[in-house]
């Protein structure tokens, strides 16, 4: 038996879960937000614990759209596809073209010659040595976690998503309706609470763009992660290796909705958010399936570069110790 047939077990959709799970989350949405611009009009320090608590919320809402994406969530494909789309407006993510990057990204996951812009990039060691001074430069600027983390996270959700790459493939009208529903949303918070509602809005919107970069870092950038190139690709290896398994404690778990468990998710996306947990702890009996931990997960940020010949993420080499760049050869002849 394989991770994969024995994840089957754990497939089974429940919708009274779902439900819970789904109108939970938008209650816990609301109410946070509704106290955070309440609490600034007296004090931001008051306002600072449902800033946080929403926040997560709607790293909470975005993780169910992605369960919708999968048509995991809920029993029928109908319910997924339409509680995808009214996630969006609060996920600053049209759903049709999440749906479509995020089934690009698990088709071409650990694949050298398959990455793609829009995910976060990782240059080879080999691609390091050969690039010149400014390459290296911009690089080193945007591994830096305190640059990727704010900078990455608002212009994927503020900025890119409002038109992204894909528009023409999954539909530009569905992605003009999103942007015109986000407009809505955001003039309803000005009528009803100010200009102060919509520092606060800026303030959650940041806090959970954050946070779901330095979600998806983790995911794939880990030290004993897995790249390869064609034809020695192999996706069911990338799917378990390439993808960590989070163990950040319970509520960093509820948080997030289980999705921190990414290798068993990557293996069989048709698990549910609320069965993944289970289903992972369960499997780790009978399979290796190695977790990763604080202590490992704030180590990563220090690894920038995929070393082929190790197959291992490694950190930047010393200036002194690289090839000569394509500038410096020129210089040179």
């Amino acid at each position: 038996m394989d991770t994969r047939e024995f994840s089957s077990r754990y497939c089974q959709k429940d919708d009274r879960i779902a439900a819970l799970s789904y109108f939970g989350t938008f209650a816990v949405y609301f109410l946070t937000l509704a106290l955070a611009i309440l609490a600034a009009k007296v004090s931001w320090w008051l306002a600072a614990p449902p800033i946080v608590v929403n926040a997560l919320s709607g790293i909470r809402l975005y993780v169910l759209q992605h369960d919708c994406g999968h048509l995991s969530l809920w029993s029928k494909r109908e319910w997924n596809e339409w509680a995808g789309i009214g996630l969006s407006t609060f996920t600053l993510t049209p759903f049709q073209a999440m749906q479509y990057n995020h089934n690009q990204h698990h088709a071409h996951v650990g694949d050298l010659d398959a990455r793609r812009s829009g995910e976060i990039h990782t240059m080879t060691l080999r691609e390091w040595e050969r690039a010149t001074h400014w390459e290296r430069l911009y690089y080193r600027i945007y591994r830096n976690p305190f640059f990727l983390i704010p900078v990455g996270g608002i212009f994927t959700y503020v900025i890119r998503y409002r038109w992204p790459k894909n528009a023409l493939m999954v539909g530009w009208r569905s992605i003009m309706a999103h942007n015109l529903a986000l407009a809505t949303w955001v003039a309803f918070l000005w009528l009803a609470g100010g200009v102060i509602a919509l520092w606060v809005y800026a303030a959650t919107v940041m806090i959970a763009a954050c946070i779901g970069v330095f979600l998806v870092y983790l995911q794939h950038n880990f030290e004993d992660t897995y790249w390869d190139r064609k034809p020695r690709h192999r996706l069911k290896t990338a799917v378990l290796k390439g993808s960590s398994a989070l163990d950040l404690g319970w509520w960093f778990d509820l948080a997030t909705c289980n999705i921190a468990y990414h290798d068993l998710h990557h293996d069989n996306p048709r698990i549910p958010s609320y069965r993944l947990k289970q289903c992972h702890k369960d499997a780790r009996e009978h399979f290796d399936l190695p977790l990763i931990h604080w202590p490992e997960a704030l180590r990563s940020f220090r690894l920038k570069l995929w070393d082929e010949e190790q197959g291992k993420l490694v950190a930047f080499p010393p200036a002194h110790a690289h090839a000569p760049t394509r500038g410096d050869a020129q210089g040179a002849a």
